[in-house]
């Protein structure tokens, strides 16, 4: 049989500031925090707001003989290793990165990591002398140039920063995790299908602890700029806190964030033995992809059948039918296109009974974290189930027909099922059960 898997661990760093505890207050409050950007000049940008990480020093989450590394983290990695030793220290587990004279809790090949992160954008900054040395006499940019000149003008271990596995790199050197590593780069839902993974390695017996999660930030202009030209986000840049609106009929798009949300899985027996606080357990993991041709990647299917086939398929993995969940925390990114095939993907799977689960989106307070995100929100869902409360809800004045979402305030609810799911720009869906914990 395989093994039981609990989440002992949350960290997350967003928009509304470093750590769970602040995450979870802001959510319950309601309080947004999508406002202007500052990270760079947004003049020239349709879209000129989103949720931006400040007061942020990744030199606060690494060990004093580690500092020297952070010269080759972008943001994106900067996220996700302070996300983990967030995660870490909630999780009361001893590892060399947050007491390395210390006992471990596991030893190093008993902990893995999966963790899911974007397409990170090269700083501009550290790009412009390159380019200046890669143009002609005429003062155009000359790709043989770039090869024979600009190259050189970068620094040698320039390509480290932005490496996607550079997250879980990181993180498995800092906190010694030698089992069972992966980097997932499926958009949004990245962060899901990493947790799947780590729950299925401690299922099987590869590993006691796993991280997983993950972390992004497009608050760089090329980056964001690639979410304009998609036609993803908001132009409602008048009231900032106000724009994000999911499952909204007036919503017109997303606001992009930047954020981790990294947790500590462990088999539940470990877990019990080392008298471990469980916030949940994971009992289901479902993922498919959306067939969509005529949507040419950019539009998923208006049923939302893939949507609906990783709802399914988590549920099948739980052994549940859909009755048994008591709340969902949703994708809701507020493209208008994206937010109805969730709906139509509920609707197939929930039928009229969905219009008494409670929809908790979680976007509306820290923008569209991408790889991100789908950590963000599993993190919400646990503390939920501990702590048998629903956050509020806000922007959702004119709910999508059939959708328990509209603006509320938070409230005590009995949950022993959360539903948790992510569908990204690409097609792939992911959902996952959490179930209030025994321990």
């Amino acid at each position: 049989m395989s093994r039981r898997v609990v989440i002992t661990g949350l960290g997350a760093v967003s928009g509304l500031g470093i750590g769970m505890d602040v995450l979870w207050e802001g959510a319950c409050a309601g309080r947004s925090a999508i406002a202007p950007i500052e990270a760079f000049e947004t003049d020239g940008f349709d879209s000129r707001i989103g949720s931006e990480v400040r007061d942020f020093s990744v030199k606060k989450f690494v060990p004093k003989t580690y500092r020297k590394a952070t010269k080759v983290m972008a943001r994106d990695i900067e996220l996700a290793v302070a996300a983990a030793e967030l995660a870490v220290r909630d999780a009361k587990m001893v590892t060399p990165g947050v007491e390395p004279d210390g006992e471990r809790t596991y030893e190093g090949p008993r902990v893995g990591a999966h963790i899911g992160a974007g397409l990170i954008a090269a700083d501009i900054d550290e790009l412009t002398e390159a380019f200046a040395e890669a143009t002609d006499a005429e003062g155009n940019f000359d790709i043989h140039r770039w090869g024979e000149e600009g190259m050189t003008h970068l620094t040698p271990l320039w390509l480290l920063k932005y490496l996607p596995n550079m997250l879980a790199c990181h993180v498995t050197i800092i906190h010694d995790a030698q089992g069972p590593s992966n980097t997932i780069t499926c958009g949004e839902a990245s962060s899901g299908l990493s947790i799947g993974e780590s729950m299925r390695v401690i299922e099987r017996g590869n590993a006691d602890a796993c991280f997983c999660g993950g972390a992004e930030s497009k608050m760089n202009p090329m980056a964001f700029y690639r979410q304009i030209l998609a036609g993803r986000v908001t132009s409602q840049n008048a009231k900032p806190a106000e724009a994000l609106r999911p499952f909204d009929n007036a919503a017109d798009g997303t606001a992009i964030g930047e954020g981790g949300g990294i947790i500590v899985l462990e088999a539940l027996e470990v877990a019990e033995q080392r008298g471990a606080r469980a916030y949940a357990e994971v009992v289901g993991i479902g993922a498919s992809h959306t067939i969509y041709p005529e949507g040419e990647g950019l539009e998923p299917h208006p049923e939302g059948k893939g949507i609906a086939s990783a709802i399914k398929a988590a549920l099948r993995d739980a052994g549940l039918e859909a009755d048994a969940i008591d709340a969902i925390v949703p994708t809701g990114s507020a493209v208008p296109s994206y937010d109805r095939s969730e709906a139509a993907a509920l609707r197939a799977v929930f039928g009229d009974r969905l219009k008494s689960v409670p929809i908790c989106p979680v976007k509306p307070f820290v923008g569209n974290c991408g790889a991100g995100a789908g950590g963000i929100e599993a993190a919400v869902a646990a503390k939920m189930i501990h702590e048998q409360k629903l956050p509020a809800r806000i922007n959702c004045d004119d709910p999508i027909e059939g959708l328990s979402a509209g603006t509320e305030a938070s409230r005590d609810a009995k949950l022993g099922h959360v539903l948790v799911m992510s569908t990204s720009l690409g097609g792939q869906n992911v959902a996952m059960v959490l179930k209030k914990a025994s321990t």
